[in-house]
């Protein structure tokens, strides 16, 4: 990717002496005899424009390097900035790295000076680009985006949701907080046909009302106290792909009316505009409240609701997929050894029974923190039961029978049929939990007379 240096400087010959002394070196030049030009260049310009550096003189007419410096952090807070500055003005160049600025140099400087500081932003620069894709390369190594679903129950709502994801039809997903809303919802992103455009979440409950709504729709310079430009609005950044409103059962009524008219006529206007403008997104939107009950009592409109709720998907939470527990458990056991180098590698059968006899009322994200905090506490290879929170070994021991230890026959025979139960009787993934073959789990189904519509004891 091209690195561009930008130069804002009063001074037309200095301008042209370090425009030419670093085209020569190979770089890429842009000058400026203006800091309100450079800024309105900035500002109509795109945020992904390829630019490493600029080059900015402390001292000029329109205005000074300090709030000049103030602004391009604003509008550029990624550019590395480097002050010019005489022998009179070092303590403004200081002032200025306290603003941000990386570097200064004092005029008159030398050829080899102004190339070294220039290749030293440059190659950090380079650097941090690098680490950045590194950290994502990591992230997507550690969590590939694959939904678990094991359990008889799960399974069911993601095949619905792959049925979903290659329409454009609007999706509702409700679930109590930490059934994976966002990771189902990008599922159905990745599945869909836009798929190669973006993914864009917002967090509804998160911001206040003004805020939301600035977000949401952007907005035109002016249009309010410190709206020092125009913004655009996560509308405009998600045209072409599907934008996800989390928490949507507690946007104000107000927003409900515009976001309707988003679905509806597909435009909006932003934040102290007077035009529409259009948009192409996908919706997809979660929320932990009953949103019919939401309707009933005046709180949610009926129409937007109706709208959203073209396919609803309903999570079921994790006390009621026994079979996802352990999957889910390795999974984010695998994960935090590419976040953190962690040496766990497996869990211990006991820990594993204490996971699975949690009743989990924070759902899969309670899981992933109980993991987390296990490969911290863990030593040496195996995550043991040692390792996990008090309450989750104690309901083990409280779930254990008073009377004392089970007949092994018994044992044996409730495990059988809890198994069965979470699989809703698929023989085979019942052996695989169970650890036995198919075979010696039909002889055992025998031999305890067990079939899907006869009675049981509580296992």
């Amino acid at each position: 990717m091209e690195r561009r240096i930008y130069i804002c400087d009063d001074e037309a010959g200095i301008l042209r002496y370090l425009q030419k002394m670093l085209v020569a070196q190979g770089f890429g030049v842009e000058v400026f005899s203006s800091p309100l030009h450079l800024l309105r260049h900035l500002e109509e310009g795109s945020s992904e424009d390829a630019v490493g550096l600029l080059l900015l003189d402390m001292k000029m007419p329109d205005l000074d390097g300090i709030d000049t410096l103030r602004r391009v952090r604003q509008l550029r807070p990624q550019l590395l900035v480097v002050m010019m500055t005489g022998h009179g003005t070092i303590d403004s160049a200081v002032e200025a790295m306290k603003l941000g600025a990386y570097d200064y140099l004092t005029k008159p400087f030398p050829q080899e000076k102004l190339f070294a500081v220039v290749r030293h932003c440059l190659e950090r620069e380079q650097l941090l680009e690098e680490n950045r894709q590194l950290r994502s390369e990591l992230s997507s190594q550690a969590d590939p985006g694959t939904l678990i679903a094991e359990s008889p129950v799960f399974r069911k709502v993601v095949e619905l949701a792959m049925r979903v994801a290659p329409t454009d039809s609007s999706v509702l997903i409700l679930g109590e907080s930490g059934t994976g809303k966002e990771v189902v919802a990008r599922t159905i992103h990745r599945a869909s046909l836009r798929r190669d455009q973006r993914f864009v979440a917002i967090n509804c409950a998160a911001l206040t009302e003004t805020l939301l709504e600035s977000q949401l729709f952007g907005h035109v310079r002016g249009a309010f106290t410190g709206a020092a430009q125009n913004q655009k609005g996560i509308l405009e950044e998600a045209h072409g792909g599907t934008l996800f409103l989390d928490e949507i059962g507690d946007v104000s009524a107000a927003l409900q009316a515009k976001l309707l008219r988003v679905l509806q006529e597909g435009e909006f206007i932003p934040v102290g505009a007077t035009r529409p403008k259009r948009v192409d997104v996908r919706f997809i939107a979660a929320t932990n409240k009953d949103l019919e009950k939401e309707v009933a009592a005046g709180r949610f409109r009926e129409d937007l609701f109706y709208r959203l709720n073209v396919i609803g998907l309903s999570l079921p939470p994790l006390r009621e997929r026994g079979a996802d527990i352990e999957p889910l458990a390795r999974h984010f056991l695998g994960k935090m050894a590419v976040k953190t180098a962690s040496a766990v590698r497996r869990i211990d059968p006991e820990a594993i029974a204490a996971l699975r006899a949690y009743s989990w009322p924070g759902n899969v994200r309670e899981l992933e923190n109980v993991i987390e905090r296990g490969t911290i506490l863990a030593e040496g290879e195996v995550l043991t039961p040692d390792a996990l929170p008090l309450k989750l070994t104690r309901d083990v021991r409280v779930a254990a029978p008073e009377a004392g230890p089970l007949p092994l026959r018994e044992a044996e025979r409730r495990q059988i049929v809890l198994a069965l139960r979470e699989t809703a009787w698929n023989k085979t993934q019942a052996a695989n939990l169970l650890g036995i073959t198919r075979k010696t789990l039909d002889r055992k189904v025998k031999e305890f007379d067990l079939s899907p519509a006869a009675p049981h004891p509580h296992p």
